[in-house]
């Protein structure tokens, strides 16, 4: 069962309000008003419950067919009750009418009110959620100027406020609302006079019903008031915005209107309202721009210096997350090795905040280090790899590593779990490569390697996951759109260009993940060709690779004292390749291998043998690699699986 309605029970109350002589309830009769005499009856259709005391010309509108003694009258926004008596009736229902009638009118007065006051706290609470959701500095203020002068009534509004940048350097910017920037732009910034002081000091609010009028006004030089061509200003009212935890004055809004009188309390109660969420917002999003630029100072940071290759033009991006605050786990390198190769690193540790940054540190000074001992990739990631899973929190971390080799024109490569490299060949023709060869670091135990050819022309692209994987794309076909996207680009513009583009297309701009990227173009302009000497490992060929090597440094221009060194290193090199590398066996096979580029020149000899054990009480021997740490500006001896590699630089003379 329901009960009764909010109608019903006014008409009980209108019937039981009409008494007789003595006090007596007399017969009513009640009739239901239509929307359209209900409004008749209140002078307008009422937005609260009302009740009349209609007088006779009012009830003969009604055409009743009665001559009534007495009436009231129920009116609510649906229309109403009228109640009327033909029967005597006495004073006491005369006054309570007239009290039912004034309450009512007062009640609908103060509820009009409360509408009103809760109606602009609607406003200002809905303001609020919108500015202090946002941490966009710009859209802030211009949210909150937009707003402001909207809800107060103004011709046009502005916001003044400054901003310091990244170097410390602080200087002032302005939002305009409700006319063009051009209207502005001209005209010099406010400064701290009479009128704008308190604004800017933050000494209280101004609202003046016309500010020409104002002492203040007009007492300052160049322009002793408005300078030419600027709007007119009658009414005006500024507030300020103060940040709630520094109590520094953040800015100013200004509002005007060319007619006087125009802004009232409320007005200026909606104005300090908004300027308030604006000051919140603005702490909020000047907190979290500090925060990000430090936090994308700190990733830059410990990104590698990209140093220049010979025969290779190497792009590499690092784009932080278009949201968030804490640096990330994405990096990259590149690895210029003592063979004259290049490693070209790409990697990401799941996550953000200190502990990814420190496991990305440790991993690639790990890799780097690996690197520079010219191990073959699936060995730089099995030692890695084993490191990783002794490191503590290093949780999911994925790599791809692949060598050029400029000799061969080969790049050799493997993936510990990262997305697969993008192989692009002189033919146009593209490939994705090292697609799930292997588990990530800290997981995986084996990593197999594969090689492909690079020759002049060829490319080859790198990337994090950031690239090709949103809340809103598929990561498969986010891959596929890379490599079609890739291709169409590729030759349209210069390399850092197709880069930039390529990351627009797919991104959109805006990325939820951070972005490491390497992209590697083989120009095929060597400085000088390479030397390469195949034989076995006797004196023989030892004797000719000598007088090879001796020819190839000598059309290098080198010194005849550099080119003595060189030799001499070499030649010990070699020599002891062929007394330990094939010992008690027939000789195996004996490789040298030269390189010149930009940074210097680089020999290696190469066995394939099983060095014995060396005597430790033989103080004669062993003298040749000393004299190689002499004469030689860097050098390394790497025992692989399969023999031993010697590599020796020499930097630029």
């Amino acid at each position: 069962m329901t009960g009764p309605t909010d109608r019903e029970r006014w008409g009980a109350v209108l019937t039981d309000a009409f008494r007789g002589p003595d006090g007596q309830a007399v017969p009513v009769i009640t009739r239901q008003l239509t929307p359209e005499q209900a409004a008749t009856l209140a002078g307008g259709m009422p937005d609260d419950v009302r009740v009349f005391v209609p007088d006779d010309e009012v009830l003969a509108g009604f055409a009743l067919g009665a001559s009534p003694t007495g009436a009231l009258a129920y009116v609510d926004s649906s229309g109403g009750i009228l109640a009327y008596t033909e029967a005597p009736i006495g004073p006491g229902h005369l006054a309570a009418a007239a009290v039912a009638e004034l309450l009512s009118a007062t009640f609908a007065g103060t509820l009009a009110g409360l509408r009103s006051e809760a109606g602009l706290l609607d406003v200002l609470n809905s303001v609020g959620r919108q500015l202090t959701a946002q941490l966009d500095i710009d859209h802030v203020v211009q949210h909150a100027t937009d707003t402001a002068t909207e809800v107060t009534g103004a011709a046009f509004g502005a916001f003044f406020y400054n901003l310091v940048d990244q170097y410390g350097e602080s200087y002032t910017l302005y939002t305009l609302s409700g006319v063009p920037r051009s209207k502005f732009e001209r005209f010099p910034m406010p400064r701290n006079t009479a009128v704008f002081g308190p604004t800017f000091d933050g000494a209280g609010t101004v609202r003046s019903a016309d500010i020409v009028q104002d002492p203040r006004f007009g007492k300052n030089e160049p322009y002793y008031g408005m300078p030419e061509g600027h709007l007119p200003v009658h009414s005006y009212l500024a507030v300020s915005a103060i940040s709630p935890t520094s109590g520094e004055v953040l800015g100013g809004f200004f509002f005007g209107h060319s007619e006087p009188g125009r802004f009232t309390e409320r007005h200026e109660y909606l104005a300090e309202g908004i300027a308030g969420y604006a000051a919140i917002a603005l702490d909020n999003a000047r907190l979290y721009e500090r925060e990000r630029n430090l936090a994308s100072e700190l990733s830059r940071s410990m990104l590698p210096v990209v140093p220049d290759v010979d025969g290779l033009d190497i792009v590499t991006r690092y784009l932080p997350a278009a949201s968030g605050l804490k640096i990330g786990g994405d990096w990259f390198d590149v690895i210029p090795l003592g063979s004259g190769g290049t490693a070209f690193v790409i990697g990401d540790v799941v996550g953000h905040g200190v502990t990814a940054a420190t496991v990305m540190g440790q991993i690639r000074t790990a890799i780097r280090s690996y690197a520079l001992l010219e191990l073959a990739p699936s060995e730089v990631l099995g030692h890695v790899s084993k490191l990783t899973e002794r490191m503590p929190h290093a949780g999911f971390a994925t790599c791809f590593y692949a060598v050029h080799e400029p000799a061969a024109g080969t790049l050799t490569y493997a993936n510990a779990g990262h997305l697969p490299g993008v192989l692009l060949d002189t033919t146009g023709r593209i490939e994705q490569i090292g697609e799930a060869l292997a588990q990530p670091l800290g997981v995986g135990r084996v990593f197999p390697q594969e090689t492909a050819e690079f020759p002049s022309g060829s490319r080859l692209l790198l990337y994090t996951d950031g690239l090709v994987e949103s809340r809103t794309r598929d990561l498969t076909v986010s891959m596929g759109w890379l490599v079609d996207t890739l291709e169409r680009l590729v030759g349209t513009e210069d390399d850092e260009a197709v880069v930039d583009r390529l990351i627009a297309e797919l991104t959109g701009g805006d990325h939820d993940d951070d972005i490491a990227l390497v992209h590697v173009r083989h120009r095929g302009e060597p400085a000088v060709p390479d030397l390469s000497l195949h034989g076995r490992a006797d004196n023989d060929h030892v004797n000719t690779a000598r007088q090879q090597l001796t020819a190839w440094l000598e059309s290098q221009g080198l010194s005849v004292e550099r080119v003595d060194d060189i030799v001499l290193a070499v030649y010990e090199a070699m020599a002891n390749a062929v007394e330990h590398a094939y010992a008690g066996q027939q000789p195996g096979p004996l490789e040298l291998h030269g390189a010149r580029a930009a940074d210097g020149l680089t020999v290696t000899v190469v066995d394939y043998g099983r060095w014995k054990t060396p005597d430790p009480t033989d103080t004669i021997r062993g003298r040749g690699r000393g004299l190689i740490e002499v004469v030689s500006d860097h050098n390394a001896t790497i025992q692989r699986e399969d023999g031993t590699t010697v590599v020796m630089t020499w930097k630029p003379q």
